[in-house]
C-alpha cells in the first residue's frame, strides 16, 4: 500500500477593488479641456507635461479673473483668447488671438471676417471659424432681440445699434431691408443684394415683389459704405427713389433709408432725402 502524500492547498488572493480617486482640482481641469479624458497624457515627456500644466493654470487663472473682476477687465486679445478656447482645448491660444487682432485691426472685424479671409491667418482651420461665427451670430441676437415684438419706429435707438452692430465693419456693400407690418413690427430681417467694395445692385421690383410675399406694410432701407463715408452717393440717392415710387403704387411705405459705415449712421429722412 502507497501513501500519497497531501497536495499543498493554493489560495487564490483575489484584489480588493480600490476606492474610485477622487480628482483634484488639475485633473478635473485637464478632463474638461482635453478630449479623450487625457489618454497618454502621462506617457508624455516631461517638457510637454509641464507645458500642458502651465496652460491650464493660465486658463484657470484667466477663469477666475472673469468670475472675480467680470470679463470686462480683459483686454480685446484676452476675451479672443478665451473664446478661442472651445477651439483648441489644449493648445496656446494667445498668439492666435493677438495675430488676428493684428490681421483685422479690431475684435469686431475679427468676429465678422469672411471665412476666407479667416482661412489666410497661420493655423486658423474650420473649428477656429466655426467659433467666431457662432459669436458674431450671438452678438447679433441680442441686438435683434431689442426691436423684436416691438414698434420698430419707437425703438429707433435700439435699431441704429442693430444695423450698426450687423452690418458696420464690413469690407463689401450689403443692402439689407427690414420688413414691417401695419403696427411697425418686425416681420423679417433680409440680406437683399451683397456687391463690392463700394457698389450693390439693387433691383426695386425685387424688393416689392418680396414685400408682398412677406404681407409687409412698411420698409426700412440699409445699406453700408465699407470705406466709412456714410455720405449718400447719387446712385444711393437715385436707387432710394426708384424703391419708393415701385413701393407706393402698391400703398407699401419706406419709412426710412440708412447708410452704416465706421460707428456712424445716416438717415435719409433726417438729411431730407425721403
Amino acid at each position: 500500500m502507497r501513501f500519497l502524500q497531501p497536495r499543498p492547498r493554493v489560495c487564490i488572493v483575489r484584489p480588493m477593488p480600490s476606492e474610485p480617486k477622487t480628482p483634484n482640482r488639475e485633473t478635473a481641469l485637464h478632463d474638461l479641456d482635453a478630449p479623450g479624458f487625457g489618454f497618454g497624457f502621462d506617457d508624455a515627456p516631461p517638457e510637454k507635461r509641464q507645458l500642458h500644466k502651465d496652460r491650464l493654470g493660465h486658463r484657470e487663472r484667466m477663469r477666475e479673473r472673469v468670475l472675480t473682476a467680470g470679463a470686462r477687465s480683459l483686454a480685446d486679445y484676452q476675451l479672443l483668447e478665451m473664446l478661442l478656447f472651445a477651439a483648441s482645448p489644449r493648445g496656446d491660444t494667445k498668439p492666435l488671438a493677438k495675430a488676428l487682432l493684428a490681421t483685422f485691426g479690431t475684435l469686431a472685424k475679427v468676429l465678422k471676417a469672411d471665412p476666407e479671409a479667416l482661412r489666410k491667418v497661420d493655423k486658423v482651420g474650420d473649428a477656429v471659424i466655426a467659433t467666431l461665427k457662432v459669436a458674431e451670430t450671438l452678438g447679433e441676437k441680442l441686438l435683434r432681440s431689442k426691436i423684436e415684438k416691438k414698434n420698430v419706429i419707437g425703438s429707433w435707438q435700439a435699431l441704429l445699434e442693430y444695423c450698426q452692430g450687423t452690418m458696420s465693419d464690413r469690407h463689401i456693400e450689403h443692402f439689407r431691408i427690414l420688413f414691417l407690418n401695419n403696427k411697425n413690427h418686425l416681420i423679417s430681417d433680409e440680406v437683399q443684394q451683397s456687391g463690392t467694395v463700394n457698389h450693390t445692385a439693387v433691383y426695386p421690383r425685387e424688393v416689392v415683389k418680396r414685400a408682398l410675399e412677406l404681407g409687409a406694410t412698411a420698409l426700412i432701407l440699409v445699406h453700408n459704405h465699407p470705406s466709412g463715408d456714410t455720405t449718400p452717393s447719387k446712385a444711393d440717392i437715385d436707387m432710394t427713389a426708384e424703391i419708393v415710387a415701385a413701393a407706393a403704387a402698391l400703398n407699401i411705405r419706406i419709412h426710412d433709408h440708412l447708410i452704416v459705415g465706421g460707428h456712424d449712421s445716416v438717415s435719409f429722412k433726417s438729411l431730407g432725402l425721403l
